[in-house]
């Protein structure tokens, strides 16, 4: 597992099915800068997709993985969910979704910008 930010490994951004790294320029600075602000551990369950495997997760066709600038972010709690809400926000995602036990952050410049959802499920 090679580390490659103050906060981040390779395995987080390496797609499951493939095993290809990618991570988009300046999207692991703005993820560390998040972590920092935050303060507590940020437990990537998604990072970089490759097509196939986004496809087979159900991932939207336009993904924000599929082009290295997402991640999804593992939520243990309110309070956790607040403080990775709070460090995303400061650290400037522009695109910040809510699931039932996860955080989806992107800096997408291709889709609409300062935006905050909930998935359905």
């Amino acid at each position: 597992m090679k580390k490659i930010s103050t906060y981040f490994n390779e395995e987080n951004f390496t797609c499951p099915c493939c095993g290809k790294f990618k991570v988009a320029p300046g999207f692991l600075i703005s993820l560390d800068l998040a972590r920092e602000i935050a303060g507590v551990p940020f437990v990537i369950n998604s990072g970089y997709r490759c097509e196939a495997h986004n496809s087979k997760v159900g991932g939207e066709a336009d993904s924000a993985h599929v082009k290295a600038c997402a991640v999804d972010i593992v939520v243990e709690s309110g309070w956790h969910r607040w403080k990775i809400h709070e460090g995303l926000r400061l650290a400037e995602f522009v695109r910040i979704g809510h699931g039932k036990n996860f955080i989806h952050a992107d800096l997408d410049p291709n889709k609409v910008q300062n935006v905050m959802w909930w998935y359905n499920h």
